[in-house]
């Protein structure tokens, strides 16, 4: 029988074949429609530029830099409609006159090599410097550039954000500013505009090329923090002769306390009528515009761009609910993210961003705690106070009782995953009695939403024999297998698509006996055996110890908008090559976390 992880399609599994046997393919060459992230960005983010001819560059770091062309990254050029909606007319103005930045380099002892970019983020494991070294390079960037991001799952979405913030080696005959621009704008299209802004500025300005220009102007306005760019503006301008960079060249004057020079610089960025909106937000950044107050209307306005979220939010302009329909999941964890935005309007999409892994137990948590404090925290006060109770309440009834109010508010299965990542912790401080058993499946599948398998461990003598919280632990407790005869008493219990995700993780668990496996694969219909180029690949990838390989490909293989369409085969090798590859803890809760969300 064929598998099929994800339905993926066929030209992208031959795809997949030749990247990783070391075939050349060019980096640019398109496959179908559906293989590039189409309309998973505000519009334009997914038509690429041409790649531009390398350009002389200002002295490199301290280390060698690699000597291969750059690959450029799908990135827009930014007077495209990526930035400007239909406003794209060229500048009037000729491009400035070169400017002298020998003073402005760095001393050589403070010069960050290309050869490892990454950061180490709190909290967060760091992959192994070569983590991707076993993979060609080529192999790695295309694979990244043609990910459709973002992908249902939280715990793969995490560990892939892990490896590519990490700090990691470049590969031979890649560029390391263009494999940082491949991996910020990656991290990008997952939501996680933090991340890839870490990752940019990682790379010394002075070391930019014409690809990281382009993703850093993107992360910047995804961060909503234009002030990111004034580090590189300048050169960026005289390389890339696009109105976003006058005008960033103008904003950042205005932010340097050089208002004259601002409005020199905005007046010649201007293109088109004055009063169109992308026009307007840039003019309120620069805080000038020669008529006083900028007032933004949004009347008319039928498509929201990276241009308009990112100026709109970091001057405090609230974009309406009704543009974020036209734009894809990830400009919600954008807003979700932005320390600026009030709380209760990240609220909601906060939810739906821990459901993909952008946000943390903690960090809902803390939002929630902000809205408690507020005068008018709107409709999620109530929900604030049952979340203070379930952390504090007098007793295990009336925590229990608290965090059943939170789980019971949901409104769809991924809001309700979001629910549960927000009561983690709660409910790995309630206390193991057996008269909670009735509860102990959703607390268990709570705690386990953030990892802590230790609090859920301990109710094994409590979770009812079958039932979901029961298989939870079992796929959690990493000594031990299960027998064929406990599987059945789940089995009995369970639905046909749990059953199925419950085996698939087991078996790459390795908890089951060989028989065992063999037997069920035959009856519950998962393939596990078959194989094709993805498999192979991720396979592969384990065996290697290739652990940042196996994360990109783990997501390649769960490439869809919901649970739903993930396989149960995909689910076994995913499960297997990330045991295989020295992440058990990671594998764990993927499975988990397929059980939970069937």
């Amino acid at each position: 029988m064929k598998i099929s992880p994800t339905r993926l399609s066929a030209a992208r599994i031959a795809l997949v074949a030749a990247l990783l046997a070391g075939v050349a393919v060019p980096v640019l060459a398109p496959l179908r429609a559906q293989d590039t992230p189409e309309s998973l960005l505000p519009p334009g983010f997914n038509d690429p530029a041409p790649a531009p001819a390398p350009a002389p560059r200002p002295s490199g770091p301290a280390a060698p830099r690699p000597t291969a062309a750059p690959v450029a990254p799908p990135s827009v050029p930014a007077d495209s409609p990526a930035l400007f909606g239909n406003d794209s007319a060229p500048l009037a103005e000729a491009t400035p006159a070169p400017i002298d930045y020998s003073k402005y380099e760095l001393p050589e002892f403070a010069k960050r090599s290309l050869n490892r970019i990454g950061v180490s983020a709190w909290g967060n494991p760091v992959f192994a410097p070569d983590a991707f070294a076993r993979t060609p390079g080529r192999a790695q960037m295309i694979l990244m550039q043609r990910l459709d991001a973002p992908v249902p799952s939280r715990w793969v979405s995490i560990a892939l954000r892990r490896a590519l913030q990490s700090p990691i080696d470049t590969p031979a005959g890649i560029n390391g500013a263009d494999y940082a621009a491949q991996r910020a704008w990656l991290l990008l299209r997952m939501g996680e505009s933090f991340a890839a802004r870490a990752v940019v500025q990682g790379v010394d300005a002075e070391n930019f090329t014409p690809g990281l220009y382009r993703v850093g102007m993107q992360v910047a306005l995804a961060a909503a923090d234009p002030a990111m760019v004034c580090g590189f503006a300048d050169p960026a301008a005289q390389e890339l002769p696009d109105r976003a960079w006058q005008f960033a060249r103008a904003w950042c004057a205005g932010l340097g306390g050089e208002p004259n020079k601002a409005q020199a610089l905005l007046k010649e960025a201007r293109s088109g009528p004055r009063g169109t909106i992308d026009n307007l937000l840039a003019e309120k950044l620069v805080g000038a515009g020669g008529r006083g107050a900028i007032t933004i209307e949004w009347d008319g306005v039928d498509a929201l761009s990276a241009w308009r979220w990112g100026l709109a939010t970091a001057t405090g302009e609230t974009v309406p609910d009704a543009l974020y329909t036209g734009v894809g999941p990830q400009v919600r964890f954008w807003q979700a993210l932005a320390p600026m935005v009030p709380a209760a309007q990240r609220l909601a999409p906060a939810e739906l961003a821990a459901a993909n892994g952008v946000f943390s137990n903690a960090g809902l948590v803390s939002l929630y705690g902000e809205i408690e404090q507020e005068d008018d925290g709107g409709p999620f006060v109530a929900t604030a106070r049952d979340l203070r109770t379930a952390h504090s309440g007098p007793d295990a009834a009336a925590r229990v009782a608290a965090l059943k109010t939170i789980w019971g508010e949901s409104d769809s299965a991924r809001r309700r995953y979001g629910r549960l990542v927000l009561t983690a912790r709660a409910a790995s401080a309630i206390p193991v009695r057996p008269e909670l058993a009735a509860d102990a499946d959703t607390l268990i599948a709570a705690m386990l939403t953030a990892g802590f398998e230790q609090s859920a461990l301990a109710w094994r003598g409590v979770a009812p024999r079958g039932g979901s919280g029961w298989m939870l632990l079992a796929l959690t407790d990493p000594n031990g297998g299960i027998a064929g005869g406990d599987f059945e008493a789940y089995r009995a219990a369970a639905s046909p698509r749990a059953v199925q995700l419950a085996f698939a993780g087991l078996a790459g668990l390795g908890k089951l006996s060989d028989s065992d496996a063999r037997s069920y694969a035959q009856s519950l219909d998962v393939p596990v055996a078959a194989q094709n180029s993805w498999t192979r690949a991720i396979d592969g990838a384990a065996a290697r110890g290739d652990s940042g390989t196996v994360a990109l490909l783990a997501a390649v293989g769960m490439q869809s908008r919901g649970w739903g369409a993930i396989s149960p085969e995909a689910l076994f090798h995913i499960v297997a090559a990330f045991r295989t590859a020295g992440m058990p803890q990671y594998a764990r809760m993927i499975a988990v976390e397929a059980v939970t969300r069937a």
